[in-house]
């Protein structure tokens, strides 16, 4: 039989690790009360400026939008949906009515999204290109998806080169800014558009399209906290 010296230790031994584990607890609880409220806080900063840029973007182009044949969406992306006017088929070259559309958009816009409110908020400025799923002339998948993934990067990077060229006041007031932000995206038919609810009938022409999206800050911020706490 056991001592009971030797029971006291092995009873004491234990109520050490208790003790520790419970201390483990309580410090992994206080710190996930922490992230809890950082994610809270950030949270109601980031539905702020989400709400505020939608009201001034809205407040700037309200007028606009029908002629352009584009729409700001709920999470600020401005959807140019007329394909006719962007681009010639399957081609890259900003036609002169878009060229006309831009030059009218891109310095207001960024007006409002250099300013004082905004500035140090925004992540990134994206310009997408985006296509149908198909390619004249070609049924093969392959041929299809690449096609119109090149496409798609080389009307995202056309709109980014005209709009970043500008010889605007505006534009040359955030020039360096914007080389920081600035980017080109083609999507190709990744996030098509379609006719029904169902998601069955492919909506071609509002699938060739071109966005200007806008990523705030506080996006990442609540990405990286809670990257942290897994």
């Amino acid at each position: 039989m056991k001592s009971q010296d030797e029971w006291m230790s092995i009873s004491d031994m234990m109520s050490g690790l208790m003790l520790i584990f419970m201390f483990i607890s309580i410090s992994f609880m206080i710190q996930v009360q922490a992230d809890k409220e950082k994610i809270e806080n950030i949270a109601v900063a980031y539905f702020k400026d989400k709400k505020d840029l939608n009201i001034d973007l809205n407040r700037e182009f309200k007028k606009d939008l029908k002629r352009w044949g584009a729409e700001i969406t709920a999470d600020n992306t401005v959807i140019f949906n007329s394909p006719n006017v962007l681009f010639e088929s399957g081609k890259s070259t900003i036609k002169r009515d878009f060229k006309e559309i831009l030059n009218d958009f891109f310095p207001r816009y960024i007006n409002i999204l250099f300013s004082d409110k905004y500035r140090d908020k925004i992540d990134e400025i994206r310009i997408e290109g985006h296509t149908s799923n198909s390619w004249k002339g070609s049924n093969s998948p392959n041929i299809i998806y690449l096609k119109n993934m090149q496409l798609s990067q080389n009307r995202a990077n056309s709109v980014l080169s005209y709009c970043y060229s500008l010889n605007n006041t505006t534009i040359n007031r955030a020039r360096e800014w914007l080389e920081t932000k600035l980017r080109a995206n083609g999507m190709a038919f990744a996030k098509l558009k379609y006719r029904d609810i169902n998601k069955s009938v492919v909506d071609e022409m509002k699938s060739r399209r071109v966005e200007f999206r806008v990523d705030l800050k506080t996006e990442d911020k609540i990405y990286k906290i809670l990257k942290v706490s897994k």
